[in-house]
């Protein structure tokens, strides 16, 4: 019985020892090199004072040694907590503080980074992996004593971005990852023959996927560069000498392939599925990557973090007029989706509602954030016998369409997602409005075929302020990630209102947009 995510690859090392787990470029290492390495680990964290139920930091690159580290922090019991390493230093201080970790994971090429993060937390156990070869290899390659965790105990936490400022962190048990590793491997039936592609860094929740339902499925994970993203002539060049055969990523990577990445020079015979989540694929890009590699199957993932993958959808031929975006489909295997108005009643089908999702596959809470939580994993009568059961208020508006299937209609909120990444745009407010030279700021989305969203900014200084757009952009990029400083900012002299005084965001997304977004029109018909 499997109920713990590091029993996945201490079965699959005892079945298939010698069968290849990983590769990164020309390095790899088979499942009984992964599974020992990761043994040796877990111990060296139990010298440092870990234990079950602590959370242990992980500040590296995507890489080989980072799944290691992976293993090795949930064979102590612990849950880890990716940390972004291109992040700013104020961020990344903010979540050690804030679950406060146990212990860090991290390389003597970031270590300087990271300790400029650390802050007050200066007694904060730093492990240095890749470069403590020697201590590492003196610490047993035996299974570390039994942690006796159960299903229900924490995984990992994953954070993201929060409305008022600060990222919080989405808890995920052993139960709730297996929920979807288990669907996964079974309905895109994940062989041991396969090549699995890593796209996402693993502070994103489509690694789940890339690394745990490889290994439980006995596969091999392949990393994908980060570095290559950015060139998608050299990304197809690789998904053809790896000879990858699923494919996981964002929209906006296989968009940039369509457009830049030349593929009529590979024919890619091993790429069986491509599955994309976390933006919405334009049906133009999606057609021609399915004209360039018709042989392969495409299916569109939806759901947030807060319960990974809920809903699916297997995508048929294309029309070629179509021009709607995709279904995000039905309710995967063991989750059920309810679709309710404000009265917490089920809607009838083809009426507007918000998606909610009941099942084990749910997150535990937001860490340190109970009336977070409460907000959205809320008690629901769904048998008339039983008690109450939590649901998760997801915030998006769904219609359900005539077979079954059901329709992303856009946000109650001001959730976004460019290049896939969730992004709440108070963050980024928050973020402008630290700048002592900003009197007003507001920031608003526009549709990019691409990457999903742009984010622009409108911001008023003060009257005896000269400030710079490049100056601004430098500022945010000090204090939130990369992917949510602002595309474009514009300097205004007042901010439009509405007639309560609040600044008036459909009038700044006409402007910004030349229509209205078509989320924000889309919101209103919620009942």
């Amino acid at each position: 019985m499997t109920y713990h995510l590091s029993q996945l690859l201490t079965h699959r090392a005892a079945a298939a020892p010698r069968q290849t787990a990983i590769i990164d470029r020309k390095e790899q290492l088979t499942y009984q090199e992964l599974d020992k390495q990761s043994n040796r680990v877990a111990h060296r964290l139990r010298e440092s004072g870990v234990v079950r139920g602590d959370r242990v930091g992980l500040y590296l690159d995507k890489s080989i040694d980072a799944v290691v580290a992976i293993f090795g922090i949930l064979k102590t019991g612990a849950a880890y907590v990716p940390l972004d390493p291109a992040a700013p230093a104020q961020r990344i201080g903010y979540i050690i503080e804030n679950c406060q970790m146990k212990a860090v994971i991290t390389s003597g090429k970031q270590e300087p980074s990271l300790q400029k993060a650390l802050a007050s937390s200066i007694n904060l156990p730093v492990i240095l992996l890749a470069d403590d070869a020697q201590s590492l290899a003196s610490c047993p390659a035996t299974p570390p004593c039994e942690p006796g965790n159960i299903e229900n105990d924490l995984a990992y936490i994953l954070y993201t971005s929060g409305s008022t400022g600060t990222p919080k962190g989405v808890m995920i048990s052993h139960r709730a990852a297996l929920t979807f590793v288990d669907w996964a491997c079974g309905t895109f039936n994940i062989q041991p023959t396969d090549r699995v592609s890593n796209h996402a860094p693993f502070h994103f929740d489509l690694s789940i996927f890339d690394i745990f339902a490889t290994i439980k499925a006995g596969a091999t994970i392949v990393l994908v560069p980060p570095s290559l993203s950015i060139f998608p002539l050299t990304l197809a060049d690789y998904i053809a000498e790896q000879e990858i055969s699923i494919w996981y990523s964002v929209p906006s990577a296989l968009t940039l392939l369509v457009r830049h990445g030349q593929l009529e020079r590979h024919t890619l015979p091993q790429l069986r599925t491509v599955l994309f989540a976390g933006e919405v694929f334009p049906v133009k890009y999606l057609r021609q990557l399915m004209a360039q590699i018709p042989h392969a199957s495409y299916h569109n993932l939806y759901g947030p973090t807060e319960t990974n993958v809920c809903t699916w959808y297997t995508v048929p031929p294309l029309d070629p007029a179509r021009t709607a975006p995709l279904s995000i489909g039905k309710g995967c295997a063991n989750s059920e989706i309810l679709v309710l108005n404000r009265q917490d009643e089920i809607v009838a089908p083809g009426e507007i509602g918000e998606l909610c999702v009941r099942g084990p596959g749910l997150m535990s809470g937001y860490w340190g954030l109970p009336e977070r939580t409460a907000q959205s994993l809320t008690p629901y009568q769904v048998h008339e016998h039983l008690g109450p059961e939590l649901i998760y208020r997801t915030g998006d508006l769904v219609q359900e369409d005539e077979e079954g299937n059901y329709t992303y209609l856009g946000r109650r909120d001001s959730q976004i997602k460019s290049r896939g990444y969730r992004i709440e745009l108070g963050e980024i407010e928050t973020a402008l409005y630290s700048h002592p030279a900003i009197e007003e700021a507001a920031v608003i989305p526009i549709p990019d075929d691409e990457i999903g969203n742009q984010i622009k900014a409108f911001v008023v200084t003060h009257t005896d302020e000269n400030l710079k757009v490049a100056e601004l952009q430098t500022f945010c990029a000090m204090h939130i990630p990369k992917y949510m400083v602002p595309h474009q900012i514009e300097l205004c002299d007042a901010l439009p209102k509405t007639s309560t005084g609040k600044i008036d965001k459909r009038a700044l997304k006409a402007r910004g947009n030349g229509m209205l977004d078509s989320n924000y029109a889309q919101a209103s018909p919620f009942p």
